[in-house]
């Protein structure tokens, strides 16, 4: 009877074992919306605990069975070599549904990653904004236009790498199905609003660059158009002290 009860109890594993294999392992999973990736997380988190807290129900059985093969070799070689199927099957669902559910979790980790990533460079992209309009309507001031300059350049130096990192977290998931009609519209409006202000910045840049410039080269000449001034004032004064008489003196002069 209780090599009966115990054959029973092995054929309820291996029907648990199969039913959870199709339910876990078999599905095809879509996962189109964040709430749909989310979900398949949470379950193979479920059912990796599942499988594994039927560690004690096999541990039992193995124990019991060997139990009677010591008292009852004959029915006990029969069932070991059930328990032996059963417990290969059993180590293989173990480790199939770790292996899916570490799957799931970094592609979701991968997601929070993209939209980490996403967050830091549309900040950027905000202070860049900002940055260029404050370069409209400045006053005709030296020092205003190149502080506008230097605060403009010193957002642009900003480094490459989240960049970088947004299209390859994006590639790869997209690559794998995961979220890609999602991913692909934040990635092309993204990538749009990123080169339409690069390139606003930068023409912005040079623009202040050769206002810079053209601003410098006017305030040199007129220092030395003042400078001049002063000499021939010098000149002119001492001329009248000396009670000098215009036509004599050079043309400039007079």
């Amino acid at each position: 009877e209780k090599a009966v009860n115990l054959k029973k109890d092995l054929a309820e594993m291996q029907e648990w074992m199969t039913q959870a294999e199709e339910e876990y392992l078999e599905k095809d999973f879509e996962y189109k919306s964040p709430e749909e990736l989310e979900n398949a997380v949470e379950e193979m988190k479920r059912a990796k605990e599942d499988v594994l807290q039927k560690e004690v129900r096999v541990k039992i059985l193995k124990d019991n069975i060997k139990m009677l093969a010591a008292k009852v070799p004959s029915s006990g070689q029969d069932l070991a070599t059930e328990l032996n199927v059963v417990l290969e099957n059993y180590q293989l669902l173990c480790n199939r549904i770790r292996g899916k559910c570490h799957t799931l979790e970094e592609v979701w980790s991968c997601w929070i990653e993209l939209l980490q990533y996403l967050d830091l460079e549309t900040a950027w992209l905000n202070n860049l904004e900002e940055r260029v309009q404050m370069t409209e309507n400045l006053p005709e001031k030296l020092d205003a236009v190149s502080d506008a300059l230097e605060s403009l350049e010193s957002v642009l130096r900003h480094p490459a790498d989240n960049r970088t990192q947004i299209r390859e977290l994006g590639q790869t998931l997209i690559d794998g199905g995961i979220l890609d009609d999602i991913i692909s519209e934040k990635l092309e409006a993204f990538n749009a609003r990123y080169e339409e202000l690069s390139h606003l910045a930068v023409s912005r840049q040079i623009a202040l660059e050769q206002q810079l410039q053209t601003m410098r080269e006017t305030d040199h000449m007129l220092q030395v158009l003042q400078e001049n001034l002063v000499e021939l004032d010098r000149q002119l004064t001492s001329y009248l002290t000396d009670r000098v008489d215009a036509f004599q003196l050079p043309q400039e002069a007079q």
